[in-house]
């Protein structure tokens, strides 16, 4: 199975689960919990959760929510590469899930926003041919990472490893604006987004139509539909192919469902599965983070792995 290097972002996410509709400007009874966080830390963590051999690299700050999430890392498997900053703290995102479990986040990057090429280069030997690199989207839209992720994509693209690259999320890519984002990603070899993201790159509200023309940067796309499933396209193919979402009973909390999904799809793709397998792999991570609190695998789900 090839060695994956994830390049990304480190969080403590603070999960307030509402029980009832939002009291606005009032209190809602809510249930309060504190988990490992980042979209790039969640993806090697699901990574790792699968057996994959999985490095991490980024930054975390002095202080005990950055010595408990390198832990978590360890914990899971993860070859954790990361800096300590000794001036910011480690990042921290607030995710206020309703009691329908949509979600919302507010995100200080902390010492994300500080992770430079010189780290990168401090883990020069992760970089080979025959691993690959995914590069959590934030990383790029973060300005104060973004030289860091950029030089990472070039010791990618110089030890010719494959590269996929994610989008983050909608409003700061927004922000930030499509064509800076696919000018630096080029040379990637799979972008995963989920709609919305693909629409603020490409200005199409259609996945099928997202994806297509996606293509003319990436030679091959997946988008994630939410409830409607997945697809993955490539240039010479009439349509897309697609794969429904597994059926979740109850969603208690969909943060980190898109990143359990790329950690689903990329050890199947990389081994050269037939995509619909590989999508379908991504969807049963993805309803299975769906079905707890937090964003990375449970602790039930890693006390299984290591007994089996």
């Amino acid at each position: 199975m090839t060695r994956v290097v994830v390049v990304g972002d480190l969080m403590t996410d603070t999960v307030a689960r509402a029980a009832f509709p939002l009291a606005k400007g009032s209190d809602t009874p809510a249930a309060v919990t504190t988990h490992g966080g980042g979209s790039g830390a969640n993806v090697a963590s699901w990574l790792a959760l699968e057996g994959v051999e999985v490095a991490f690299v980024g930054r975390r700050g002095s202080d005990i929510a950055g010595r408990n999430r390198d832990m978590e890392l360890m914990g899971y498997g993860v070859d954790a590469r990361l800096v300590m900053d000794g001036e910011r703290p480690t990042g921290t995102c607030v995710v206020l899930v309703t009691h329908k479990g949509d979600r919302t986040m507010l995100s200080d990057p902390g010492a994300n926003a500080a992770l430079l090429p010189e780290d990168i280069e401090r883990c020069r030997d992760l970089f080979n041919q025959g691993t690959h690199l995914h590069m959590s989207g934030y990383s790029l839209i973060n300005e104060g990472s973004r030289a860091a992720a950029t030089h990472a994509l070039e010791l990618a693209r110089k030890a010719q490893m494959s590269i996929s690259v994610d989008g983050g999320s909608s409003s700061p890519l927004k922000r930030m604006g499509a064509e800076p984002f696919l000018e630096w990603t080029q040379g990637a070899r799979l972008l995963i987004v989920n709609a919305d993201e693909a629409e603020v790159l490409t200005g199409r509200d259609v996945p099928d139509q997202a994806a297509k023309v996606l293509t003319a940067w990436y030679p091959q796309v997946v988008i994630m539909c939410g409830a409607d499933g997945a697809l993955w396209f490539t240039n010479g193919r009439p349509e897309p192919i697609t794969v429904a979402a597994e059926p979740v009973d109850k969603i208690v909390d969909g943060t980190g469902a898109g990143d359990a999904f790329v950690a689903g799809f990329l050890p199947a793709w990389l081994d050269g599965k037939p995509p619909q397998e590989a999508l379908a792999s991504g969807a049963r991570l993805a309803s299975q983070a769906m079905q707890h609190l937090g964003a990375r695998p449970s602790l039930e789900a890693v006390d299984n792995q290591i007994k089996s």
